[in-house]
């Protein structure tokens, strides 16, 4: 088996409105680049929204993070100083103020990500929605900002406008988050390889890298334990 590539599904849970997914998500690439052929990763990114009542206005990011989680508008800004300064050594640019920052509903979204996926398309668009959020500081519920988003990650906008002004996708999109809250999954990012493996938070490469090279040097009896 030495020498051989290892096919791994990698089930990334996540939000575009969550700063450490797209860190996530950058470190599990780099790790992936740097296993080279070691495995031939299968990624498919999966709904999970941080604020599914959120109104269609949002809401202040500084008043939300109060709210949520009981932060200090100082303790937020060092925090998201921190998350500022991560992103960028990934070459990703957070430049969503927080001063006047808003957090919005997310489920449009996902439905735009599930049929993206459907196409092949689905890594372009969750970037696409990424830089839109976080680089680009526009509302991911607006469904011009959405078809823009599935333009720009080379889809077809009549259709991903027909998409979102049908609500087609809801139903698949609420069961994936249901499925993935039973079984356990209540923060984000969490990266699950091949449906055994979870690997939570936005962790650097290093411990992705650990994670897939040991997964891979598994032989096969031990992968179907369990």
């Amino acid at each position: 088996m030495a020498g051989m590539t290892k096919p791994i599904r990698i089930d990334f849970v996540s939000d575009v409105s969550c700063p450490w997914c797209i860190i996530g998500l950058k470190g599990l690439e780099e790790a992936l680049s740097r296993v080279g052929d070691l495995v031939a990763a299968d990624i498919h990114f999966q709904p999970f929204e941080l604020n599914p009542q959120m109104p269609p206005e949002g809401q202040s990011l500084v008043e939300h993070v109060a709210q949520k989680y009981g932060s200090t508008p100082e303790q937020f800004q060092e925090r998201r100083a921190a998350i500022r300064e991560r992103a960028a050594e990934l070459g990703f640019t957070i430049a969503l103020p927080p001063e006047d920052g808003r957090v919005y509903n997310t489920f449009d979204a996902h439905r735009l990500l599930h049929w993206a996926g459907l196409e092949g398309r689905q890594r372009e668009l969750k970037l696409a929605l990424f830089a839109a959020y976080f680089t680009h500081c526009l509302n991911p519920s607006d469904r011009g900002v959405l078809a823009d988003a599935a333009e720009q990650a080379g889809l077809d906008r009549k259709a991903a406008v027909e998409v979102l002004e049908s609500g087609r996708y809801a139903g698949e999109v609420r069961a994936a988050e249901r499925f993935w809250q039973a079984q356990g999954i209540h923060a984000v990012p969490a990266v699950i390889i091949d449906q055994r493996y979870l690997i939570s938070g936005g962790q650097p490469a290093e411990v992705f890298e650990t994670a897939i090279r040991e997964i891979a040097a598994e032989s096969p009896a031990a992968a179907g334990a369990l």
